[in-house]
């Protein structure tokens, strides 16, 4: 393959990478999760990053619950919902992570940065030489 074909190639190849990005964020914004109280006191909904967009009281049913007991109710709603929302992200990011990086955690934050970057750069020895950081066995 010549030099400008590989140029071209590479260039098509970003520009697939940048087009799929853009469908993938389309995809985790279109995430939007509803969920109701059993008794349907209180109805929330809650988008892919957890921010609740909406709240509403589908009955009159909450009027008898003392404020403590609402409180409880939407906590736990909201809740409910943000957990759907994170797996159906996981669900959207998943196909995309390398092996052994689990999507839920890396919604939810809670994938240890070791994972994701290593402590040292991936490097042959003769680089790392050159950079004088010594040689790593393995």
């Amino acid at each position: 393959m010549e030099f400008s074909e590989r140029i071209e190639s590479l260039f098509q190849r970003y520009q697939q990478q940048r087009d799929g990005l853009g469908a993938l964020r389309r995809r985790m914004r279109s995430i939007a999760v509803t969920r109701t109280s059993p008794r349907r006191e209180v109805s929330v909904t809650v988008g892919h990053n957890g921010v609740v967009s909406d709240i509403s009281f589908p009955t009159n049913a909450y009027r008898r619950l003392a404020p403590a007991e609402l409180r409880t109710l939407l906590m736990q709603t909201i809740g409910e919902a943000r957990e759907e929302a994170q797996s159906q992200a996981a669900a959207v990011i998943a196909p995309l992570l390398p092996d052994g990086l689990n999507a839920r955690d890396l919604i939810s934050g809670d994938v240890d940065t070791d994972t994701l970057l290593p402590p040292q750069p991936r490097m042959v020895n003769s680089v790392r030489q050159q950079l004088g950081l010594g040689r790593v066995s393995g």
